[in-house]
């Protein structure tokens, strides 16, 4: 499972990438998704740490590696670079308090159910995020707006994650990524009701 989540954000960062690169600039797209997955994957790693699960220490290092290379990218591309960076900072410092907390909390138990929930909440901001836009592609009837790939590793990944959840009976990794398979599946069916109207770019936004 881990090497399809590898190949499901390789993708993702070749798509991305490719086209902040090739224009030069990332349009109007939000840097927001990629700090608030950084937290989440920085989260969730802790939270593996705590509950000594390596197979989500080793998923979510590579996440939180990736994640900083996409937010640097998207800083180096982005014009308005200062209200990224400050999201980033603001999201690190964020972090380290949780990190202090678990560090210093004596019942770790009770440290690992915090920073599941906190995880938890992160993951589903995270699948939701897109939904930003729902009010923009009901208006204009296009899901120009919306990014496939992001949509569809989300999809992917949560899935994979909630039977991985049931498998070892955690309620902090099934929660989030049921509701992650609802709003991706909820999403992905915009792609079929108002189609992009750019079919030469729609998918790599």
């Amino acid at each position: 499972m881990s090497d399809k989540l590898n190949k499901c954000n390789k993708f993702y960062y070749r798509l991305v990438c490719k086209k902040y690169i090739r224009n030069g600039t990332t349009g109007d797209s939000s840097g927001l998704a990629f700090v608030t997955c950084f937290m989440s994957c920085s989260l969730w790693l802790r939270y593996g740490i705590l509950t000594g699960d390596l197979f989500i220490v080793s998923v979510n290092i590579f996440g939180t590696i990736l994640q900083i290379c996409y937010i640097l990218i998207y800083i180096l591309y982005n014009v308005k670079k200062l209200a990224t960076i400050k999201q980033f900072i603001v999201a690190v410092c964020l972090i380290l308090l949780v990190y202090l907390y678990s560090i210093y909390q004596q019942d770790k138990v009770l440290a690992a159910e915090h920073i599941g929930f906190l995880s938890c909440s992160l993951t589903i901001l995270f699948f939701a995020s897109p939904l930003i836009s729902l009010a923009h592609v009901i208006r204009v009837k296009s899901t120009d707006s919306l990014p496939f790939p992001v949509i569809m590793s989300s999809m992917v990944v949560s899935c994979q994650w909630f039977a991985y959840g049931c498998l070892i009976s955690d309620l902090f990794i099934q929660i989030p990524n049921f509701m992650g398979c609802i709003l991706s599946a909820f999403q992905l069916s915009l792609f079929f009701i108002y189609p992009s109207k750019r079919t030469d770019q729609a998918y790599f936004i």
